[in-house]
């Protein structure tokens, strides 16, 4: 693959493909947020060579620190990337995506889904405390988006899928 020229690259490419600042893999958390059916809010990651993924659209969430729950994490989460203080009974459980980075020595870690659905109304009241941007795509329009974190598109997909995952749906195959 021919990479362009590093003086022709924005600092989020620069950041995503030519940094060697070490990564430090996290359990972490993820807010799936539904402004309206079929309709997801996104956050497009600070260009920074210390966090993965930079520059790519993702979902709200982040790493668990010691001592929380996964509630208690994607809550602080919320908080400090948007002001959004949600109950915490609003936020339900969708799934869950195991990552295994043994080969760098660091183990297996989870990324933890789950559901928030607001009132497309509140949109435009966030504060965006992390990343360079905010913007609710559709379904279609984030799944075909280039530049979206690989594990949120596939919480998304699946999102997106469930009504053809749904076990009902799949007996008569």
């Amino acid at each position: 693959m021919k990479l362009p020229a590093s003086e022709n690259m924005s600092l989020a490419d620069r950041a995503f493909i030519e940094s060697r600042v070490p990564l430090r893999p996290d359990d972490a958390v993820a807010a799936i947020i539904q402004p309206a059916e079929g309709r997801y809010l996104m956050q497009l990651r600070d260009p920074l060579d210390h966090i993965f993924f930079p520059g790519h659209w993702g979902l709200f969430g982040g790493a668990i620190e010691k001592g929380e729950s996964d509630l208690e994490a994607l809550h602080r989460e919320l908080f400090e990337e948007l002001a959004l203080d949600v109950p915490i009974d609003e936020i339900t459980y969708f799934t869950r995506i195991d990552l295994d980075f043994s080969f760098a020595g660091h183990g297996k870690i989870r990324r933890d889904f789950f559901r928030l659905k607001i009132d497309e109304k509140m949109v435009p009241k966030l504060k965006l405390g992390e990343g360079a941007d905010l913007r609710v795509f559709s379904g279609a329009e984030i799944l075909l988006e280039p530049r979206v974190t690989p594990y949120d598109r596939w919480a998304i997909w699946l999102s997106e899928s469930q009504e053809r995952l749904d076990a009902s749906a799949t007996d008569h195959i």
